[in-house]
């Protein structure tokens, strides 16, 4: 087991002692951690059948209604009476006759048949997907009940189930946006403060042209070029967004190039990347911390309004800024509103208290006692 140093056990104390961010990142942790098991949450597929002795498991694998005595090869809607009585039954013809009856009698051991083998099926705790259709009557978007605690959105699919894979969405897309853009974005004002002069004022006039260009007409333009997806929108979010740390860092090395242990450190012959990234960079960490907040915040509410304005992920994938945009396409149904915007308060809230617990852990001035 890695052992942390002195200098990081103090930080972890320091961050462990801030009850606000150590207790969120236990709920973040947490809600994050069932979010990448969603398929096992919030599923139309079961988890696992049992078909005349052989395991099953539709969730990872694509099996068509012939496995289970059916007469399709396409995939098995497992939602359909038929074929749950087929699977319980062990493919018995009689399913095709009256199936609501054949599972009732299974489901009340009232079924006899001799060589009878009673199948099986594990459900996940909510019985639909972020795409699927719910059977309920009555127009869309339907109010919670009936097996959707959130109700519907207006094209009749659960909301539990899309805010959860929303979640998993949008946390992973910051995630990677922010800790792309962020490297970049530190390598650069590193080597612009680090080495100054001509170097910096090259780089500060390209960083002003960059910072001019329209974003938001280019990715409509290179969405119209080369269609929807989730890793052009997040190359493009690096493109535009690996700037947002560059002023900082190179400013913490534009102080602290002249100091005494970099002049030291240059003359005993350490090379400039071991001098800027071992010695000065941890020295910068605490103002490049700050910023992190907003730059994670900032990805998931840019990833929001896009997806609100049309020009976000693709419609096949669960996108919390679509449902903030069927919110206020349906004020008569308020379930939408406020689950929305409860999901983003709940995470944004956490991870703003996250960064700032690692902001302080870093910060030498600052003890939790």
């Amino acid at each position: 087991m890695m052992k942390l140093s002195p200098l990081n056990q103090r930080r972890w104390q320091n961050f462990r002692a801030n009850g606000r961010a150590f207790w969120s990142l236990v709920i973040f942790s947490v809600l994050f951690g069932l979010s990448l098991f969603a398929e096992f949450l919030a599923n139309d597929k079961p988890i696992l059948v049992s078909y005349r002795g052989d395991l099953y498991v539709p969730v990872f694998q694509f099996y068509p209604e012939t496995t289970f005595g059916g007469d399709f090869r396409t995939e098995a809607d497992y939602a359909n009476v038929e074929v749950q009585c087929l699977i319980l039954s062990g493919g018995l013809d009689a399913c095709f006759d009256d199936p609501e009856g054949m599972v009732a009698d299974i489901h009340n051991d009232r079924f006899q048949s001799d060589g009878f083998e009673k199948g099986w099926m594990i459900w996940p705790l909510i019985p639909y997907s972020f795409d699927t259709l719910v059977a309920r009557d009555g127009s869309a978007p339907l109010p919670p009940g009936e097996g959707n605690i959130l109700g519907t959105d207006d094209a009749k699919r659960d909301v539990l189930a899309r805010i959860i894979y929303g979640f998993r969405l949008s946390v992973i897309f910051a995630i990677i946006v922010t800790v792309t853009s962020s490297i970049i974005g530190i390598i650069a004002g590193a080597v612009q403060g680090y080495f100054g002069g001509r170097v910096d004022l090259l780089f500060q006039r390209f960083l002003e042209i960059w910072g001019a260009v329209p974003s938001l007409y280019i990715i409509i333009i290179m969405f119209a070029i080369f269609g929807r997806g989730f890793w052009i929108l997040a190359f493009l979010m690096i493109v535009f967004g690996w700037t947002g740390l560059v002023g900082l860092v190179r400013a913490e090395f534009l102080r602290a190039r002249n100091l005494e242990y970099v002049r030291a450190a240059k003359a005993l012959g350490v090379s400039n990347w071991t001098i800027m990234f071992r010695h000065m960079l941890p020295n910068a960490m605490v103002a490049t911390l700050t910023m992190l907040p907003f730059l994670v915040t900032g990805v998931i509410s840019s990833l929001a309004s896009l997806d609100f304005l049309g020009f976000g992920l693709p419609a096949t994938m669960p996108s919390l800024g679509e449902l903030v945009l069927q919110g206020r396409n349906n004020v008569q149904a308020p379930w939408l509103g406020f689950s929305v915007f409860a999901t983003f308060a709940i995470m944004l809230t956490l991870l703003i208290f996250i960064f700032e617990g690692v902001r302080d852990a870093f910060d030498p001035r600052k003890t939790f006692s």
